[in-house]
């Protein structure tokens, strides 16, 4: 059953998406859904994920994309793209479980957390996983004990000021680095087989992978003429997405990216690690209104979700989510949408301009695949939302 977000149709004045079965001539309503499974909701969109996976693949020819689980760490979208063809970037021995818990050959994956604990990497090792990250001496040494075993890639540090989360702030070695710290690696005997780099998510200017990738090509160049054997080059995620905005399309995006690949010394394995451009638009967001209040001149709805909840990536990763009624009558006025906790905090939109909604109308998000399930919480004992997949085989699974 494939869930087109785009299909919209204004029916008594709501706002009604459609879920299309092509072949049946049916369509179910998000009110449908919401009546099946409760609100509030998450509804996942597995031909979206298919749809940004073969974009991407195919504005990076020649790159191998290994999904970053971290924005939606979800068995159904490991299953999605194991069909599709993906491999996977870890960081955690949650995530390693998850996808050997699904089939996902060994061979397909990468841990990149650049700081581990000892029982991260053997436990990794354990499951099959060989190439990590590092970024400084000391993680270096963490891999002693495992050198016959275990692949590095050294993580270079590109600040990107104009992203929306720097990631080169918190993980990182500075391209002067480089040289000392392999030379570091060949003391101890742990091999080091290219370099990988994250320009920070949401990045829309193709130059700052454009700067990263040249100089992780002169880096290669002088490291092989002094003899280390760089053989792979890791460009990281950070393709941006619309929440509402205009953001390149991104093949345009990427021609640039392909261009300074293109001019990269031969024989380099590439990798990518996308993760919010590929889940963040495959997920809407259902949540109803449980109550209202008249304070301060302006309506306040209280919703069964909230930034403790749903929205928590407005917190935790910078985001505003396109917003829906569907409900409401008369004019629109400044109001307010509150989540459900008793915390003063959780509030998801001020002065935002809504027809007057009564109990039960229903709130919908946009492009909220991406930081808002998998930072969810329990807090104040609200559950979280069900999530419920479609996943264009018209089989609808609901999980906790």
């Amino acid at each position: 059953m494939a869930f087109d977000f785009n299909h919209l149709s204004a029916v008594g004045g709501d706002i009604l998406p459609f879920v299309a079965r092509p072949s049946e001539g049916e369509s179910v309503t998000i009110h449908q859904l919401v009546a099946e499974y409760g609100a509030p909701l998450l509804i996942l969109d597995g031909d979206i994920i298919r749809r940004q996976y073969r974009a991407l693949s195919a504005a990076l020819p020649g790159v191998e994309l290994h999904y970053a689980l971290k924005p939606l760490p979800h068995a159904d979208v490991v299953d999605i793209l194991m069909e599709e063809g993906a491999c996977f970037d870890l960081a955690t021995t949650g995530e390693v479980e998850l996808v050997a818990s699904r089939g996902v050959s060994p061979e397909r994956c990468i841990h990149s957390h650049p700081i581990k604990r000892d029982r991260d990497i053997r436990e990794a090792l354990d499951h099959g996983v060989k190439v990590f990250v590092a970024d400084n001496a000391d993680e270096l040494l963490k891999f002693l004990p495992y050198r016959d075993r275990a692949q590095v890639m050294l993580r270079v540090s590109f600040r990107s000021p104009d992203a929306v989360v720097d990631l080169s702030k918190k993980f990182g070695c500075a391209p002067a680095q480089v040289m000392n710290l392999l030379e570091e690696a060949r003391r101890f005997e742990v091999q080091v087989v290219g370099l990988c780099f994250h320009v920070g998510s949401q990045t829309t200017d193709p130059r700052q992978y454009v700067t990263a990738i040249n100089t992780c090509g002169q880096l290669i160049t002088q490291a092989r003429a002094e003899g280390f054997d760089l053989r792979v080059l890791d460009i990281g995620g950070g393709f941006p997405v619309s929440y509402g905005t205009v953001v390149p399309e991104i093949h345009g995006f990427c021609g640039p990216i392909r261009e300074a690949l293109a001019r990269l010394p031969e024989g380099l394995r590439l990798l990518a690690e996308p993760g919010r451009f590929i889940v963040a638009p495959a997920v809407t967001s259902v949540a109803s209104v449980m109550g209202r209040a008249r304070r301060d001149g302006r309506w306040w709805y209280y919703l069964d979700d909230g930034v403790y909840g749903s929205f928590s990536g407005q917190i935790f990763d910078h985001m505003r989510y396109p917003l829906e009624v569907i409900g409401g009558s008369g004019q629109v006025e400044p109001s307010v949408l509150a989540g459900p906790t008793c915390d003063s905090i959780d509030v998801i939109a001020e002065d935002i301009a809504l027809p007057e909604l009564q109990v039960g109308d229903l709130i919908v998000g946009r492009v909220m695949g991406a930081y808002t399930w998998a930072s969810a919480t329990d807090f104040n004992f609200f559950r979280r939302a069900t999530l419920v997949t479609l996943n264009g085989a018209g089989q609808v699974q609901a999980v906790a």
